[in-house]
């Protein structure tokens, strides 16, 4: 009802051609939690999202990033309607890795793109300040190792190497939410779209090229090099430990297998 209501002019209905209307008879459920959830109706992604102030600042982000984002069709809060970005994401966490090391690279060079503009109004999910993310990091290993989630010892050698990230930096405009599916390319050398600003403003640079990498390891240089400068890979893969230890009770509390092959427990794994 919204998509004829709202994405169509008066008298517009009669003159789309029976395939375009027969191409929204069903709805795709992309992701859903008891936090959002993301609807995909033909080329339109309904995105609704508990949190009000997340969908604003979405919105705000894509207006303000110099980097290609999703049209917004329409937004009444707590409902985001975006078009379909064209091209293919850039992978999948846990899924081998289709795009070539141009598409990376270019990639890298649109993530230097948005860390090079303005500043945002907005403190993102990447600016979370150094004592907040070491509170935070105690807790989940805490729960990990209390509940037998985790063994002890892999527990304690990503939080050593976790320590890497809790350092003082200089504050970019951040996407947040980087991940792998959330950039989308056009063959080899071109970013067509980047997707899901919910998280997005003011932090660490490192933490987007972190969360781009994640589980994706060997195309960190590819990456890098689109990128541009002279950036420190431990930092980098402390994000890694950081962002996985701190994502594994989330996870399952909300139907997510980290466990699965390629997720964040190899990911911690592979540090060992």
């Amino acid at each position: 009802m919204w998509l004829g209501a709202t994405c169509e002019k008066p008298g517009d209905v009669g003159d789309r051609p029976r395939e375009y209307w027969s191409a929204m008879d069903e709805v795709e459920v992309i992701v859903a939690h008891s936090e959002r959830a993301t609807l995909r109706v033909g080329d339109v992604f309904l995105k609704v999202d508990a949190d009000r102030a997340r969908i604003e600042a979405e919105v705000e982000a894509m207006a303000l990033a110099p980097v290609p984002t999703p049209e917004v069709l329409w937004h009444r809060p707590p409902v985001l309607a975006i078009a379909a970005v064209p091209g293919t994401a850039l992978g999948r966490l846990g899924q081998p890795e289709p795009a070539s090391p141009a598409a990376w690279a270019a990639a890298g060079a649109a993530v230097r793109k948005l860390h090079d503009a303005p500043l945002p109004p907005r403190l993102g999910r990447a600016g979370r300040s150094v004592e907040e993310l070491a509170a935070e990091l105690d807790e989940e290993c805490g729960w990990l190792v209390t509940n037998g989630v985790l063994p002890a010892d892999l527990v304690t050698r990503n939080r050593q190497v976790a320590e890497a990230a809790l350092r003082p930096w200089t504050p970019v405009f951040t996407h947040g939410d980087l991940q792998i599916s959330h950039v989308f390319v056009d063959g080899d050398d071109e970013v067509t779209g980047i997707i899901d600003w919910s998280e997005a403003g003011r932090g660490d640079g490192l933490f987007d090229l972190a969360i781009l990498t994640l589980g994706h390891e060997r195309h960190l240089g590819d990456l890098v090099a689109g990128y541009g400068g002279d950036d420190d890979l431990d930092v980098i893969r402390g994000w890694w430990s950081m962002r996985s230890l701190l994502a594994i009770r989330w996870l399952v509390e909300h139907g997510f297998d980290p466990f699965a092959p390629g997720c964040e427990v190899d990911v911690l794994r592979s540090r060992l």
